[in-house]
């Protein structure tokens, strides 16, 4: 929509007035309220509503909900032991005064910034009127649903790529200190012949116990969903009885001797949704003490005031952290 001036010059607006532009013509247009209809026009009672790409964060890693509410950061300790070699341990019972070895601990803190999130909503008389003529759509739901949705899909960005810009929200697949593999990885698993990917399969797991000193095994594997979505095809040609995702499944819950590892797809390791401009696997263990998203506050609204009662607002807010992984060696990326 171009709007002109007195002159019939073009106005030019800031982001802020373009949405809310783009919001009235919306809602007093072909996309709202005023629509032309004739008498052989019905309104259907079922409304088609937006959808959007949804992922769920908590199937991918743990996600801790109303600890620490109203924090601005919140510290997490990690414990390690201090104690020399077991050798240095063996007494020597012949020796006078021998004195004994120590055995310590020690102890260090990870703090993650705590983000306060809120935004409004608003309507007046007017607005409702106009949206109860059509007869089957409410005006207030669709604005509390649209600014739902809103905390939603952030939460969901937030848990996978973090923020933009921000260094202190981090997401599952942007960790500062995760190693990076470029050797492992280097074409879409689907696209793999039967002996490549066996060498695969050789690689990955070895490549992540050598990066974890041998101290873990990993529970998920996230795969780019487009690489993903091609591993139904038969993992060998000669002998096509199992498909590529089934070889891989049952390498690494045979491996790893856990039958509820996972292997998942994820849009955003893909190139095209991502800002790394790689395809980006991950290889991790998925325990609470690994890694973590914390939600202190959830989704709250407040109730809906007026100083006039005729123009009405309420706000939706809370409180989330990035994902940090407080064992990084646990924690493994591969990308091409």
């Amino acid at each position: 929509m171009k709007i002109l001036n007195a002159a019939g010059q073009p106005i030019v607006l800031n982001a802020m007035e373009q949405r809310r532009a783009d919001i009235t013509q919306r809602q007093l247009n072909a996309l709202g309220y005023e629509i032309n209809i004739t008498t052989l026009t019905t309104i259907m009672k079922k409304i088609t509503e937006q959808k959007f790409f949804e992922v769920a964060p908590a199937d991918y890693l743990p996600v801790r909900v109303g600890e620490g509410a109203w924090s601005t950061q919140l510290v997490t300790y990690r414990s390690f032991s201090l104690a020399d070699d077991f050798a240095t341990g063996i007494l020597n019972t012949g020796g006078s005064n021998s004195r004994l070895a120590v055995g310590d601990a020690g102890v260090d803190s990870l703090p993650i910034k705590v983000n306060n999130w809120a935004k409004q909503i608003g309507w007046s008389i007017f607005d409702l009127e106009f949206a109860a003529k059509s007869g089957n759509w409410d005006l207030v739901t669709a604005k509390e649903k649209s600014r739902k949705k809103n905390w939603d899909l952030g939460i969901q960005k937030v848990a996978f790529l973090g923020l933009a810009g921000d260094s202190n929200v981090l997401g599952l697949l942007t960790q500062s200190g995760v190693t990076i593999n470029t050797t492992v990885i280097t074409k879409a698993i689907k696209t793999m012949t039967s002996a490549e990917l066996k060498v695969f399969t050789n690689a990955v797991l070895d490549a992540y116990r050598v990066n974890c000193k041998r101290t873990a095994w990993p529970t998920h594997f996230t795969m780019p969903e487009s690489d993903y979505l091609g591993l139904a095809g038969a993992s060998n040609a000669d002998f096509p009885l199992k498909s590529v995702l089934q070889v891989l499944e049952e390498t690494f819950q045979t491996m790893t001797s856990n039958k509820a590892f996972k292997i998942l797809p994820l849009a955003y390791g893909d190139a095209a949704y991502n800002d790394l401009g790689k395809q980006r696997y991950a290889l991790y263990n998925a325990e609470e003490e690994s890694i973590r998203m914390d939600v202190p506050v959830d989704y709250t609204n407040t109730l809906a005031n007026s100083i006039d009662n005729f123009s009405f607002q309420n706000v939706g807010y809370g409180q989330f952290t990035g994902v940090l992984a407080y064992r990084p060696l646990e924690m493994m990326y591969f990308q091409y």
